[in-house]
């Protein structure tokens, strides 16, 4: 990307003759921001100089472990890797116009030979996402899922076809699986998408039991009789380490039953006297599959808005989870009593295009809401979407619709258990070492203070960053973080391009953003280096131009000076030389005058 913004500036260059210079970045009020991705050369001396494995296993998280979103993980024993989903995470704050980011898989590339499987533990993109543009990376390995998950891959994979077919094999919930020289075994877990499972590594040492986005199912803060007996076989099983989400660590308690959502949401369906418009996450699986069932137990008709929505559907109307023939098209809404009809959408985060944003604004080429509409927001809010569902319920409200969110009735449950099902999970699983997994740093820290307080020693816990190499060593005796870490700057898809976008691009970005792009086209005479004429500038993001006269002549005259002087007497003229200086003295002055520090480029066509 960076050879690419080069190469349209030098091609602006290119209108006059003789020589042509681009950009020059000013040194002065030069900024650092967020997230710096780690230089690739240092990464790979970390990795030349990772000690030999040895008999020892390592669990390496290549993502998920610092954020939310992007969950990898790798396992490593002698001659043999197994890797643990493929997700990515949506761009944020310090990655501006970014598509995805994703898990950094140098390591794994650098020993795909070695990888004998990929367990994808459910079907939410945090944990798949990822894998179409990292499976022909890492030599695509056997994928073993459970049904709907696969369904979920191949329907992604489809969009894709440039990619070879994938090799899925679907297990059950309850399968052993022989990979390499380590068996795997599957068991299922609660979650909010069907066919979600956990996993037992049987290694020499003892198990590992890696347990991703999990939840409790629960009456009142009390584990029903089927999580009890699913978590009776750990009883006496010999479990080296414990690995878990830890999404939700900090809430208190237990989180809300699912089926008092699904009670809540069925009373609503069957009480309201008007058209009702549900919009929830498209990943709810669970959720939507009680939603259609209760419209059809009420002979109400759904309308299904939005893609992501309608992709899930498709996939659990294939599988036969819900009767769907109460379903109809969106054009046929008109032909329903408004009390006959449930409208299940997409956009309850506030996203710009998705359908409940386009109804709540009325740019919905055929919804518009009426002071008689029921709306349930059953989702929790993203807290980086906060500003995003502000703006939603502003228009939602602006209509006269009954608005009913989470806050006002039970009508949203976590998918990642709380504080307290948690805690029930460690004390049905006797291990050694814990390790937690999927949250921010913090979160993970919290994890760790729960197991602690369970009587567990700070020396059996680890707390990993991403590319951490976590090592079980000593026969099975000990675990450590070892010093060094495979590579884990970061990996972004940015348009076409998938890999280490440069820090000075998005650096850039983030500049462009904050103050704004001040353009400078100077000609120059390149034997006497005076001015052929009057500068031009470009202000984009920096101040209004119109109200800014004075401060573009003062600018002209300020650039006028510095290329005459910083040429006079020079033979040939040193133009990087040049536009260095330019861009510092320019930088300079318009800092301050505005206290703003615009990105100055300055092009000089030498003639």
């Amino acid at each position: 990307m960076d050879t690419e913004q080069k190469k349209e500036v030098r091609n602006t260059g290119r209108e006059g003759r003789g020589h042509s210079h681009g950009r020059s970045r000013s040194s002065f009020g030069r900024k650092s921001f967020g997230r710096t991705p780690t230089s690739p050369r240092m990464m790979k001396k970390a990795e030349d100089i990772i000690p030999p494995i040895g008999d020892n296993i390592r669990i390496i998280p290549l993502g998920g472990v610092e954020e939310i979103g992007r969950n990898m993980t790798m396992i490593e024993y002698k001659n043999d890797i197994i890797v643990i989903d493929i997700g990515f995470q949506f761009k944020d704050e310090d990655t501006p116009g970014i598509d995805y980011i994703l898990p950094n898989t140098k390591y794994l590339e650098d020993n795909k030979d070695r990888i004998r499987g990929l367990f994808i533990t459910h079907g939410h993109l945090d944990h798949i996402g990822g894998l179409p543009f990292i499976i022909d990376r890492i030599g695509y390995p056997k994928i073993y899922t459970r049904q709907f998950g696969a369904i979920m891959i191949q329907k992604r994979q489809d969009e894709f076809p440039h990619l070879q077919p994938l090799d899925i094999q679907i297990i059950e919930g309850n399968e052993t699986i022989n990979v390499g020289s380590l068996k795997v075994k599957t068991f299922p877990i609660s979650h909010t998408i069907p066919d979600s499972m956990g996993l037992i590594i049987e290694t020499p040492y003892g198990n590992i039991v890696f347990i991703e986005d999990v939840r409790v199912d629960n009456v009142n803060g009390v584990p029903t009789e089927e999580e009890v007996e699913q978590y009776k076989m750990f009883k006496n099983m010999n479990t080296l380490l414990l690995t878990m989400d830890s999404t939700s660590i900090e809430k208190p308690g237990f989180s809300l039953s699912e089926n008092v959502v699904v009670e809540n949401i069925d009373k609503f369906i069957k009480e309201t006297k008007s058209r009702l418009i549900i919009a929830t996450f498209a990943s709810q699986v669970e959720r939507i599959i009680a939603i259609i069932n209760a419209a059809e137990k009420y002979n109400k008709k759904i309308v299904i808005e939005g893609r992501s929505m309608k992709s899930n559907i498709e996939i659990v109307k294939h599988l036969k989870l819900a009767d769907a023939k109460n379903i109809i098209p969106l054009e046929d809404i008109e032909n329903y009593p408004p009390d006959r009809i449930i409208m299940l959408v997409t956009g309850a985060q506030g996203e710009e295009f998705a359908a409940l944003m386009r109804i709540a604004n009325k740019t919905h080429k055929y919804v518009r809401l009426k002071p008689t509409d029921t709306v349930l927001l059953s989702a929790s809010v993203i807290p980086t979407n906060h500003k995003s569902v502000v703006n939603l319920k502003d228009n939602l409200y602006r209509s006269g619709a009954k608005i009913v969110t989470y806050l006002d009735s039970d009508i949203h449950a976590s998918g990642h258990g709380n504080r307290d099902e948690l805690k029930w999970i460690h004390q049905q699983i006797p291990y050694k070492f814990f390790m937690p997994v999927h949250g921010n740093h913090y979160m993970l820290c919290q994890h760790a203070e729960l197991s602690y307080s369970l009587g567990h020693n700070k020396e059996d816990v680890v707390i990993p960053d991403n590319g951490s190499i976590v090592e079980i060593y000593d026969n099975g005796e000990k675990i450590r973080i070892l010093k060094e870490k495979v590579p884990s700057n970061l990996v972004l898809v940015d348009g076409f391009s998938v890999g280490d976008v440069q820090e000075m691009v998005i650096r850039d970005r983030k500049m462009l953003a904050q103050d704004g792009i001040f353009l400078i086209v100077v000609s120059i005479n390149t034997k006497t280096g005076k001015l052929k004429k009057s500068p031009d500038i470009i202000a984009r993001g920096f101040v209004y131009v119109r109200e800014s006269q004075d401060l573009l002549t003062n600018a002209r005259m300020i650039i006028k000076k510095t290329v005459e002087d910083t040429t006079q007497g020079m033979n040939p003229i040193d133009f990087d030389m040049v536009k260095s200086v330019l861009a510092d003295n320019v930088a300079r002055f318009l800092f301050q005058k505005t206290a703003k520090k615009p990105m100055v480029i300055p092009v000089i066509l030498g003639v």
